[in-house]
């Protein structure tokens, strides 16, 4: 006998039959499936826009003007969730960009031992069958503030969406924030 809880297994009854008996649907297994995909841009605490410049291949947050804002360039993002059998992580998300009439999708990758964001030509898979170095879970910033989130490395625990200051720029990185830290590096409203 395995003693199961709510937890482990998700199912959802499709219909009641004959003599009460359930049927159900199939199963989920582990990959997530595209459920929607959310247009938006994505602000820091400072109230600027995330920026996309593969050329240069960086993502920095900016000030925007609203005539830059109409033109778009690399900075409407296509958020794209994905369905989970384990919601508690948060909601599973992709992130893509349209620069130039080329779609760039967000990846991470080790590089000299550091984790960094990459934007990559190409597009966000429909379903991913395991792990992948492309979703992040989208969890609210604070219980007191629910209309900001932060987004952490679906492959690193602790590792989150956020911004350092770098020269001039507000640089996109990856980040390790302790446990139940609050640092508005990571908060980002959507």
């Amino acid at each position: 006998r395995v003693k199961m809880n709510a937890e482990e297994i998700l199912v959802h009854a499709v219909e009641l039959g004959e003599n009460f008996c359930l049927y159900f649907d199939e199963l989920e297994c582990d990959a997530l499936c595209k459920e929607k995909i959310l247009h938006r841009v994505l602000r820091n605490v400072n109230s600027q826009l995330l920026v996309v410049r593969p050329d240069l291949n960086v993502a920095a947050f900016e000030d925007v003007t609203d005539q830059e804002m109409q033109s778009g360039k690399g900075m409407h993002f296509s958020i794209h969730c994905y369905k989970t059998t384990t919601p508690l992580e948060g909601m599973p998300v992709a992130f893509s960009v349209q620069v130039e009439n080329k779609s760039y999708y967000m990846c991470c990758e080790k590089e000299c031992g550091k984790m960094i964001i990459r934007f990559k030509e190409g597009e966000v898979p429909k379903e991913i069958p395991g792990e992948s170095n492309i979703i992040f879970f989208k969890k609210t910033f604070t219980s007191c503030c629910s209309k900001a989130f932060k987004f952490e490395y679906s492959m690193e625990q602790g590792m989150f969406l956020a911004f350092e200051e770098e020269g001039c720029l507000r640089k996109l990185i990856l980040k390790k924030v302790p446990k139940d830290e609050v640092d508005e590096t990571m908060k980002m409203e959507v």
